[in-house]
């Protein structure tokens, strides 16, 4: 049934399913990328073993992972369990089994890229909130806006670390610049938090994950360009698989 959309050599992401410490020291998802190496006759699944650089990543047996496949068919999603590690023709596999049914999923709101972008950012007032509602952008004042570093970004959403915290479900106003097609494009968007809390060992430094709102598809789709172009580059200096 599963050949029916996913098939050997497709590109694939595992994120880990419970929060770890990731490279730039904050606690969050961690995202591995490798490919599929062949699908069992008992519907499991051996993975080409991720790597980082040159070293193997041995990711645990019994540990749990939200699969997200990119095949010829679409973006498909998944829980899976690492059953095996086995080496294969000279290859490092991962077997593994779903625990959770396939079902399709929309790659721009799903893939986050990991990233470095210093960014100015504050609560929203409620005048604001309603001129973005309304597709105005109506901006009071930046005077008060602190300084963050969002660390990964999608078209749906940004994490990034500052040293305030800030209350769940509250709007805020971010402001950052990214390079699409070249050229640096400012961009002014309303987020709501999904979390903020503080991170471990850090005093007075926060880590928040937002979605945007508000948000127009030719805006969303620039900073999918700017993802789209990153990894492109990090690809041709060998930063990828």
């Amino acid at each position: 049934m599963i050949e029916q959309f996913i098939s050997p050599g497709d590109k694939l992401e595992l994120r880990s399913t419970v929060h770890v410490i990731l490279p730039d020291g904050t606690e969050g998802i961690k995202t591995y990328k490798t490919s599929v190496y062949n699908i069992m006759e008992d519907g499991k699944l051996e993975l080409v073993m991720p790597m980082e650089q040159t070293k193997l990543i041995l990711l645990p047996i019994g540990g749990e992972y939200d699969v997200c496949f990119y095949s010829h068919k679409g973006v498909y999603r998944a829980d899976v369990r690492i059953v095996d590690r086995q080496k294969n023709n000279g290859m490092y596999i991962l077997v593994v089994e779903m625990i959770s049914s396939l079902h399709k999923y929309q790659r721009r709101e799903y893939y986050r890229f990991n990233c470095i972008v210093d960014m100015m950012v504050r609560e929203m007032t409620k005048q604001e909130e309603d001129a973005f509602a309304r597709g105005v952008t109506y901006i009071i004042s930046e005077k008060d806006m602190i300084k963050g570093m969002i660390v990964d970004i999608s078209g749906g959403g940004t994490r990034f670390v500052s040293r305030q915290k800030f209350n769940e479900d509250s709007m805020l106003l971010m402001q950052f610049e990214l390079s699409v097609m070249g050229r640096h494009k400012p961009f002014l968007l309303a987020a709501k938090v999904i979390y903020s809390g503080e991170i471990e060992n850090r005093e007075e430094e926060y880590e928040n994950r937002v979605k945007f709102e508000y948000i127009d598809t030719m805006t969303r789709e620039e900073i999918i360009r700017y993802i789209f172009d990153e990894e492109r580059k990090n690809r041709k200096n060998g930063k990828d698989r």
